[in-house]
């Protein structure tokens, strides 16, 4: 399996994951997680300083994260879930949370994760928040670029339609704008519905190549 696919959607730690994800799920498809998300730049003296993400977990990832947790059915408290929230924040830190913001084309760097949690909602669906801090607070410059997602394309990433990225304590004149990616070419096309059946990897570069984008431009 996947070393990334092993760390974050098993990442609940419980060993009957493992069998109950091989029941239902066909071996290695991609993807194999869907994530709505929300995010925010964050910015301090007109400077960025990190980003804050509000990832929302399919049904059946939100299922299987909780096996074991709590009494059957209940509805699990922030509290006993912040373990599966700092699991997961420690695993991600390897792939730098999923997480590209660059400056002029250059890649910023991050510090470990903080302020993380897990709030599972009425209909039991899990939503991981966490705040990624830069390393070094960076002026904006003219653009700024935001992506979030998995090289591999074993989880999904996409922004929700409405509020996607917001600009919290930005300079005055920033503006913010969230784009799709293209369409792929039917090579593309073709390469990415293969791998749901041969259970091979699409390739690295399909995680970028599926990725939304918000791009922060400031005065």
């Amino acid at each position: 399996m996947n070393r990334t696919l092993r760390k974050l959607i098993l990442s609940c730690l419980i060993p009957s994951c493992l069998g109950l994800l091989a029941l239902t799920v066909p071996a290695f498809a991609h993807p194999h997680v869907w994530v709505a998300m929300r995010s925010e730049v964050l910015f301090d003296d007109g400077k960025v300083v990190g980003v804050r993400h509000h990832w929302v977990f399919d049904e059946m990832y939100s299922s299987f994260a909780v096996t074991g947790v709590g009494a059957a059915g209940a509805q699990l408290s922030d509290e006993t879930l912040l373990p599966i929230a700092q699991t997961n924040v420690e695993q991600l830190e390897e792939y730098q949370y999923f997480t590209s913001i660059k400056m002029g084309g250059k890649k910023l760097e991050f510090a470990p994760a903080k302020d993380y949690s897990i709030h599972q909602d009425e209909a039991k669906i899990l939503t991981l928040h966490f705040t990624v801090p830069l390393k070094a607070p960076v002026p904006v410059g003219k653009f700024l670029a935001l992506q979030i997602y998995d090289p591999s394309y074993f989880v999904a990433f996409s922004f929700v339609k409405d509020e996607a990225v917001k600009l919290v304590n930005a300079p005055a004149g920033c503006s913010l704008s969230v784009s799709q990616p293209k369409a792929l070419e039917e090579t593309e096309t073709k390469k990415l519905n293969e791998s749901f059946f041969s259970g091979l990897s699409p390739g690295a570069d399909f995680g970028i190549k599926l990725a939304d984008r918000a791009i922060v431009a400031c005065p």
